[in-house]
């Protein structure tokens, strides 16, 4: 059968395209998008199943992440049925995603990016109070922050050692709730799940990617398959958005080269600049709030991977491996 990435003519549809995806608001908002694109551009008859998968990060909520099995928690799952051949596409925030694959398994389509910035959201209390236009420093001492990232709380505690940070788990509505119900004064989101989850008005401040570095891939979907699914490929060539692809392919090299998930406190945001050039920022930090160990890049779009690799091993070289080894195994907190 010859495929191509042409016209819905030239392509077989009717076979059934399941997609694995977990079951959480967010993760849903992002399959149903996708199936939606897919049939924009292939027509209505394109048949998809959309296979609710649980994961570890989903079933134990009780422990901070770092503290419950280091890399993957949010992915092994979908990528043990992709594997088997009970899905043919997952759907992943691609921040959750290792910076290593499993073998067998590729990501052939990154559509374009959301927001990459993490999102400041204000209790009663503070909203009360505070400008819409707050900063973490503007925190008064003693302002109860949520949040489970470890990358969050570094940089946190660096822009206002006053805040008493707590462990927040949960999806997206769980913890705007728990925020509502007075059991944080402030969290700290991304910004990409609030918008495409119609939430954007909760945003006090969406903060400077400068200071307060996104983490790797951060608003960014990753489209994964088995590697010899041409079929898969096909379908959903038609999504991927090149500049995404550049950016994704510097923060993820960085990722890789630090052999780093989502649950170790790095951070890492790509931007374009100019006709062909992308600028790389890259971090680690100790979620004490130092040591922090920081450089950025500059260079032409088609290396954007050397880049991140070049990034991440001048960090390495000023010792940030201190910092990453004390979390490598998901055993510091």
């Amino acid at each position: 059968m010859h495929l191509t990435t042409g016209t819905p003519g030239q392509v077989q549809l009717d076979r059934l395209l399941r997609i694995g995806t977990r079951g959480s608001e967010l993760a849903l908002w992002q399959a149903h998008h996708v199936r939606d694109e897919l049939r924009r551009h292939w027509g209505e008859g394109l048949a998809i199943e959309l296979v609710l998968i649980s994961t570890e990060g989903d079933r134990i909520l009780d422990r901070p992440l770092n503290q419950i099995g280091g890399k993957g928690l949010f992915v092994n799952e979908i990528e043990d049925r992709l594997l088997s051949g009970a899905v043919d596409l997952a759907v992943h925030s691609m921040k959750d995603l290792p910076g290593h694959l499993a073998p067998g398994l590729a990501i052939v389509c990154t559509p374009p990016r959301e927001d990459p910035r993490d999102a400041l959201v204000l209790g009663p209390k503070l909203r009360e109070t505070l400008d819409k236009d707050v900063t973490l420093a503007d925190l008064p001492a003693g302002s109860v922050l949520g949040t489970t990232s470890l990358r969050r709380t570094a940089l946190a505690r660096r822009q206002n050692s006053g805040l008493d940070i707590r462990n927040l788990r949960g999806n997206v509505p769980t913890r705007l709730r728990k925020l509502a119900a007075g059991e944080y004064d402030a969290i700290l989101l991304a910004t990409a799940g609030l918008v495409r989850l119609g939430l954007a008005d909760e945003i006090a401040a969406r903060l400077d990617p400068e200071g307060f570095c996104p983490a790797a891939c951060q608003g960014i979907l990753a489209l994964e398959c088995r590697e010899d699914d041409a079929w898969v490929r096909t379908i959903v060539a038609p999504m991927n958005d090149e500049a995404a692809a550049t950016m994704a392919a510097g923060e993820r090299a960085f990722l890789a080269r630090l052999d780093g998930g989502c649950q170790v406190p790095m951070g890492c945001n790509a931007t374009l600049v100019g006709e062909d050039a992308v600028h790389l920022r890259g971090v680690v930090a100790d979620p004490a709030g130092r040591p922090v160990f920081s450089g950025t890049r500059e260079g032409p779009r088609s290396e954007a991977a050397r880049l991140g690799r070049e990034l991440a091993e001048t960090l390495l070289q000023l010792g940030a491996d201190v910092v990453l080894k004390a979390f490598a195994h998901g055993g510091a907190g």
